[in-house]
């Protein structure tokens, strides 16, 4: 429903009979909204409501104030969607308008949309995945390891262009498989971006080492060469070599690593290249997850392709892969009894959900080239929003716009952000704030944070005022419309309520 057919719903009390039947005819949403001059919501109708007025001996040219005095049931505008489904449940009724704190009419509500969940992003199945796991329970390869493992594992390698892969049971334990394998443990300072999810940061503390966070830059959202850069001097004259950096491709989109690369490299500075959300982008010409000494891919339910949940940890160093493969199923000596001297994990992924990964991997290209468009309908249904704007794509990047994520601007940013997000949830759609910065996480108060410059905290305004919209490759035309529509309502709404 879009601003449009909202106010269409509102009618003034003097209407007559005959013209409300004809607009539910019209607008065809089985209810109308009376309101006084000020928009205040005096009552519902119905064809119900109108058909029992014909019958009660009412004239069709009566208005609407002759019907029986009825209260409506409503919410206020901090209702959420199980107070919505809770009263139309209680009431027995279709329909809730949405009143702001003057009783003025704001929106309403369906139970007809309540039963179509948009998701933020829902796996997206193709035709192989189906019948590669038939042949890993055909060939009886159910436990971890096996032939799709190994197979997974070299087309994982090939698409990102470097020779070793390591398949794990998640992206995390990726993550804590690198780092440990670059040698962190405690005592270490690690860099990491501070945009992100955490699971990027976790491992390095779970090592017993110290995170330092930095900032991201505004244009793309990505690290920040310049607080990289202002990081690595501050604490090289503390004496500190970091033992290594954790470099995020946020939703998508590789950072910037002509400017990052040739920085830790003078520092002598390993990265691990957390590039989870990234499968499948480019940084001028070359994939996203082949620049860092590790780099790591993410197959969970919500990424690009999904394995259901898991993982692939990929790099040039044979023996860093192969140590991370021993690390990853209990450190197993090569003996024929169970001979450990370091200790290890039950990271690998099972040989079933491989072949789930291997159909994905197929349809990876289509999968991205859908996610853009799904980017491409938003950027172009919401252009003339104000004060709005997207997170760019730099020159030389091609994203696979994991999710589309716009910020707010404005000082009001994070309220009209919250506002807009329960809007979208109470009719039904799934969005998400950006990620919340882990300088600003309780988790890690305290911990030291480079910002991008003095007085400019770039993460933490683009959490206050960031949203990523529902982007799975699955998601049909109408369903992006429905959102773009929502999002200029609710985006309106604060203005509508005003007192």
């Amino acid at each position: 429903m879009n601003s449009a057919t909202f106010d269409a719903l509102c009618v003034a009390p003097t209407t007559t009979l005959h013209a409300a039947l004809a607009r539910l005819d019209a607008t065809a949403q089985g209810i109308l909204l009376v309101t006084d001059a000020d928009g205040v919501l005096l009552r519902t109708v119905t064809d119900g409501d109108l058909r029992r007025a014909t019958l009660a001996g009412l004239p069709g040219d009566a208005p609407l104030s002759a019907l029986p005095a009825h209260a409506p049931h409503t919410v206020g505008l901090h209702a959420s969607q199980r107070d919505v489904v809770a009263l139309m449940d209680a009431q027995r009724i279709d329909h809730v308008p949405v009143v702001d704190a003057a009783g003025r009419a704001v929106d309403l509500v369906t139970r007809r949309e309540l039963t179509q969940r948009v998701w933020l992003s829902s796996p997206h199945l193709g035709e192989d995945e189906a019948a590669l796991v038939q042949e890993a329970f055909s060939s009886n390869w159910i436990a971890p390891l096996g032939p799709h493992v190994d197979a997974f594992e070299r087309e994982v390698a090939a698409l990102v262009g470097v020779p070793h892969a390591a398949a794990t049971s998640s992206g995390t334990a990726a993550l804590h498989l690198g780092l440990r394998l670059l040698g962190v443990g405690p005592g270490d300072v690690v860099l990491c971006s501070s945009l992100t999810f955490v699971a990027s940061a976790n491992p390095i503390k779970q090592l017993g080492a110290t995170p330092v966070f930095v900032d991201s830059e505004p244009q793309g959202w990505n690290l920040s060469p310049q607080a990289l850069k202002r990081a690595l001097h501050t604490l090289r004259g503390e004496g500190i070599t970091p033992k290594a950096a954790v470099v995020v491709n946020l939703y998508g989109q590789s950072a910037e690593m002509d400017a990052i690369v040739p920085l830790l490299d003078e520092f002598g500075v390993p990265m691990l290249e957390d590039a989870a959300e990234s499968l499948g982008a480019f940084y001028h010409g070359r994939p996203s997850g082949s620049f860092g000494r590790l780099a790591v891919f993410s197959f969970n339910g919500n990424k690009i392709i999904t394995t259901s949940g898991g993982g692939m940890l990929v790099g040039r160093d044979a023996d860093l892969i192969a140590h991370a493969r021993k690390l990853s199923t209990q450190a197993r000596e090569p003996a024929r009894h169970y001979e450990h001297i370091e200790d290890g994990y039950n990271y690998r992924l099972s040989n079933v959900l491989a072949g789930i990964g291997r159909g994905q991997l197929r349809v990876l290209q289509q999968r991205v080239q859908a996610r853009r468009e799904v980017f491409a309908h938003y950027r172009e249904a919401l252009a003339g929003v104000a004060g709005l704007r997207w997170m760019a794509e730099p020159a030389g990047h091609q994203s696979t716009r994991w999710l589309s994520a716009f910020v707010l601007e404005g000082d009001d940013a994070q309220q009209r952000r919250d506002a807009l997000l329960d809007f979208l949830e109470r009719h039904n759609v799934e969005a998400r704030p950006v990620w919340k910065p882990m300088h600003l996480q309780p988790l890690y108060a305290g911990s030291r944070y480079f910002p991008h410059a003095a007085g400019q905290d770039v993460s933490r305004a683009l959490f206050e005022g960031g949203i990523c919209l529902p982007s799975g490759s699955n998601l049909g035309v109408a369903q992006r419309q429905r959102v773009c529509e929502l999002v200029v309502r609710g985006l309106a709404l604060p203005l509508r309520s005003a007192a």
